[in-house]
This record gives C-alpha cells, sequence and structure tokens, in this order.
C-alpha cells in the first residue's frame, strides 16, 4: 500500500496548475512518464492514446489559434504540453497487443463496428491521458490538463489525415504555486457514490 506522502504527491496534494516555473523538461522526462503510463490498462489492451508533446516555441504557435484565452498563457508558457489524442483505428494493433485472440481486431474493424470503435478508443485514450497525469506527477512534475481549445483546430495543424482526433491538452512542468487557484470541494462518498 502507498503511504500517504505518495498518495499526497499523486492525487490528494497535487494541483492543476495555471503558471510554470521557468525549468525545461527533457526528453528523458518525458519518455519516463511514458513508459510509466503505458502499463495502465486499457480495453482488450488496445492503448489507443497518442500524444504529441509539444515544446518549441513553432509547436506552441501552431496551437496558438485554437486556444482559449483564458488557456493562452498556461500553453504558451509551459515547459511541455501532452496533446492526448487517440487513434481511430487502434484496432489495427490488436494482432499485436492482444495476441491471445486473433479475432479481437473484428470487434472494432469494419463499417458495422465504428460506433463501438470510436467508443472504445475515446474512453481508454482518456484513461491513458489521467494515467500520464498520475505517472508525471509520481515522477516529480506536475500538471495543467485542459480542454478549453478547438479540437478542430488542434487535429488540422497536428493530424491532418484524420486518423488521430485530439481530445484534451495536459500542461507538464514545475508548477507556479502563486497561480494555483484555491482548492475547490469535492463531493463525499455518500454524495457520489452508492453501495448495491
Amino acid at each position: 500500500m502507498l503511504d500517504d506522502k505518495a498518495l499526497d504527491t499523486i492525487l490528494r496534494s497535487a494541483r492543476s496548475q495555471n503558471g510554470w516555473q521557468n525549468k525545461p523538461v527533457s526528453d528523458a522526462q518525458l519518455r519516463a512518464i511514458y513508459d510509466v503510463m503505458k502499463w495502465g490498462p486499457t480495453s482488450a489492451n488496445s492503448s489507443p492514446a497518442r500524444i504529441v508533446w509539444v515544446r518549441t516555441q513553432e509547436g506552441k504557435e501552431k496551437l496558438r489559434p485554437a486556444l482559449s484565452q483564458g488557456n493562452l498563457e498556461k500553453v504558451m508558457t509551459a515547459p511541455a504540453v501532452a496533446i492526448i489524442a487517440y487513434d481511430t483505428q487502434f484496432y489495427d494493433l490488436l494482432p499485436q497487443l492482444f495476441p491471445h485472440n486473433p479475432d479481437a481486431i473484428n470487434w472494432f474493424k469494419g463499417p458495422a463496428n465504428v460506433a463501438a470503435a470510436t467508443a472504445t478508443a475515446f474512453r481508454n485514450g482518456t484513461l491513458q491521458g489521467a494515467y500520464l497525469m498520475i505517472a508525471a506527477r509520481a515522477l516529480g512534475l506536475d500538471c495543467g490538463p485542459m480542454s478549453g481549445f478547438d479540437n478542430a483546430k488542434v487535429d488540422a495543424a497536428f493530424f491532418p489525415d484524420g486518423r488521430f482526433k485530439s481530445n484534451f491538452m495536459c500542461g507538464i512542468g514545475y508548477g507556479d504555486a502563486s497561480k494555483v487557484y484555491n482548492r475547490s470541494p469535492r463531493l463525499g462518498f455518500d454524495e457520489a457514490c452508492s453501495l448495491a
């Protein structure tokens, strides 16, 4: 069982960041995040998340037209921004990722299975985005997740062939504590849960 310090680091005391210290994030750190997050479970080990790590000024300028005003500074000053997308044709890799069931590709491939493939890609890509944030925090980095942007513009700029679709973005780096909002409340167990 993780101790209180670890639980605080990844969830209880961790905060969504709105500003960043001027400290870089290295390729090695980004690879380490991925190498932890990839082990999180997904349906049929589908692993549909695809990530673009935006760190250059050129890359951030490609993002600029898609950003809401409230997220502009947060993105432009972040050491790294992860565009968490999902592969609409993730099932093409199921023979590699789920080899013990050779028929798994047919659960999702083809016109009759578009709805199942779309729901599976989005749901599991979202899960992987959450794993990314937990991994980043566990490795000593802060996160600033956001959905205030125009997905169509991001997709046109970064995924023009249409196979990948953006879901949400997450700034990664070392947060500026002075820009963190006061902690908002959460629902209690009895408000959010029931026992059956």
